[in-house]
């Protein structure tokens, strides 16, 4: 707190009269994104829906906020995959993982999905999206070709989107 205080150009009291110590500065900030990218993903989005649309609208809406916040979705991830996500996750209202739950039964239900655990289903529908999200942020491509040479930067369009997520649904349904 010292430390950001000083980058801040302000006294360290003044962070302590809005945040009573460091995990709580932490959690704001990731509560503040984590509402921005819940209003982002479901804009347009319809858990009722049909599967492969909602999917769609799901994918496209995740691209376009990595895409337009991508600090801010590093973020987010880094604190998904850190000791912090299970000390935050009971203080976040469940709104969000309630709607991707209604999502992933009302598909099972409606035989649109394989029924799986979870933890398979969200490895499955969105780790090929934010690998290919990964990809077309990097500077050059991942690959090289035969002679040692970089291959050209990935570009992430609709078309290899379409292509990945059709890939993805014929994996899940029944």
């Amino acid at each position: 707190m010292q430390n950001l205080a000083r980058a801040a150009r302000v006294s360290p009291a003044t962070l302590y009269i809005y945040f009573k110590h460091r995990d709580d500065l932490l959690f704001q900030i990731y509560r503040e994104q984590l509402d921005l990218m819940t209003e982002e993903v479901c804009r347009g989005f319809d858990p009722d829906g049909p599967f492969e649309a909602g999917l769609r609208v799901q994918w496209k809406n995740r691209v376009q906020h990595a895409l337009n916040h991508p600090l801010e979705a590093r973020f987010l991830g880094q604190v998904h995959h850190s000791p912090y996500y299970f000390l935050f996750r009971d203080r976040l209202p469940q709104t969000f993982s309630d709607t991707m739950r209604r999502f992933a039964m009302n598909a099972i239900a409606r035989k649109e999905l394989r029924p799986m655990p979870p933890e398979i289903f969200w490895s499955l529908v969105y780790a090929p999206l934010y690998q290919l999200i990964r990809f077309s942020q990097q500077e050059a491509g991942f690959f090289r070709s035969g002679s040692g040479t970089a291959q050209p930067k990935f570009q992430l369009t609709d078309e290899t989107l379409e292509q990945a997520l059709q890939c993805v649904l014929r994996a899940i349904r029944p």
